[in-house]
């Protein structure tokens, strides 16, 4: 990002705090990306203000931290309390971006080309790519997450999730819409810049969570979303809400992983 990008970026963040835009932002961005009972605000912003996407990754992952916290205090195993922590993190998303990670996997490798891999991942039936995806990329998060709980390092947890939202709203922002249709085309496109907007509140809010140990892994999170980003343009030549919610699942399970690597 250039140097001006960025004091853009600092200059529209201060504005919708002193603006009082912030509150009716996070309100927005949870309503869209949770399954929290809120109301949504009548002045729902288009497109989404996606500066706020990590704030809401910050508050859905110590919701989740919190239901494998409590089942470890209760003394069941680093396992069990890690699977509490992923159906916590499940319930409160709704499984939209697991469904996401599945839909993208089979619509991906399943279709020889455009018009057909965007009609397999519009199918709302799993296939195959999809049901291997999510075993994997599941026993992935568990794994890790199941480390870092034994260890102890619960804010890396909320880190994580933090993180793994940032890819979402830069890809959002920088990316064509594949379809033409779908919910990433009807929020709207976000201009360019909130996709710096995002990272830094991302790359922020992390830091506070877990220290300099968030830089390896914001990095890892942005190494898995680069790649399904080429992968996605070569094989449908954009992105979409389902290209989206992978984008989030791949990039907490590598946030997750430099974390137990680390930690």
């Amino acid at each position: 990002m250039h140097k001006t990008d960025l004091s853009d970026s600092l200059s529209r963040l201060c504005r919708a705090v002193q603006g009082g835009t912030a509150l009716r932002d996070l309100r927005a961005g949870l309503a869209l990306l949770s399954r929290l009972p809120l109301p949504a605000p009548k002045d729902f912003p288009t497109p989404p203000a996606v500066w706020a996407w990590p704030l809401v990754g910050l508050i859905l992952g110590a919701l989740s931290a919190l239901a494998g916290w409590l089942a470890f205090a209760l003394g069941t195993p680093a396992g069990f309390a890690a699977a509490a922590l992923l159906a916590a993190h499940a319930l409160v998303t709704g499984a939209m971006h697991e469904d996401g990670l599945a839909d993208t996997a089979d619509g991906l490798w399943g279709g020889w080309d455009k018009a057909r891999r965007l009609e397999i991942m519009k199918d709302s039936h799993i296939g195959s790519y999809g049901v291997m995806a999510l075993i994997l990329v599941t026993l992935g998060r568990w794994s890790a997450v199941t480390a870092l709980i034994a260890g102890g390092h619960w804010m890396a947890l909320v880190a994580a999730a933090t993180i793994s939202r940032a890819p979402m709203a830069a890809m959002l922002s920088l990316m064509p819409n594949a379809r033409g249709a779908g919910l990433s085309q009807s929020v709207g496109q976000p201009a360019p810049p909130a996709a710096g907007q995002a990272v830094l509140v991302a790359l922020l809010l992390a830091l506070l969570c877990s220290g300099f140990d968030a830089i390896a892994m914001t990095a890892s999170a942005g190494l898995a979303a680069l790649a399904l980003w080429r992968v996605a343009m070569v094989k449908i030549g954009g992105q979409t809400g389902d290209i989206l919610g992978a984008s989030q699942q791949l990039s907490e399970l590598a946030a997750l992983g430099a974390a137990a690597a680390i930690l």
